[in-house]
């Protein structure tokens, strides 16, 4: 059990993510400075950094407000937008259209580009915005409960 604890978070934070590269066929070959300019990599990722949250959000919002659909107890609009933030996280659909989509190393360079940009933004930004509503919600109720910073191992 001490060796499992101890070795999980280099497993999860460093073995993990290079297999999923390894395995999704990331290659950084053709990755170059003048790909982050390129209007493909900057639309790859305003898609999936602004456009997919914003559709999950609104396509959330409009269920709510036809009454199609009702929010959780304890859920509020905020929350559902952090939570569609997090959706700009993606890799494997997004490598895979992109894959399609793009006939040259060249061009898949700058999806996976925007791809990588898209899913780190939209993790901090994600993680950040539903930290400050959970904070902010608990401080109100004069209870704290802080998201971890680090994971808790047992």
């Amino acid at each position: 059990r001490k060796l499992e604890a101890y070795i999980h978070p280099w497993v999860s934070y460093l073995i993990l993510p290079i297999f999923a590269f390894a395995n999704a066929g990331v290659s950084f070959t053709h990755l170059h400075l003048g790909i982050l300019m390129h209007p493909i990599t900057i639309g790859i990722a305003a898609g999936l950094f602004f456009g997919k949250p914003l559709g999950i959000f609104f396509a959330s919002y409009f269920a709510v407000k036809t009454k199609i659909a009702v929010l959780p107890r304890e859920v509020n609009f905020r929350l559902i937008y952090g939570v569609s933030i997090l959706a700009g996280i993606g890799f494997t659909m997004s490598f895979f259209i992109g894959t399609i989509a793009f006939p040259t190393e060249e061009y898949r360079a700058m999806v996976k580009t925007g791809v990588f940009i898209a899913s780190i933004l939209s993790a901090i930004l994600g993680y950040y915005l539903l930290k400050v509503t959970l904070d902010y919600r608990h401080r109100k109720r004069n209870t704290v409960i802080h998201l971890p910073s680090k994971p808790h191992l047992p």
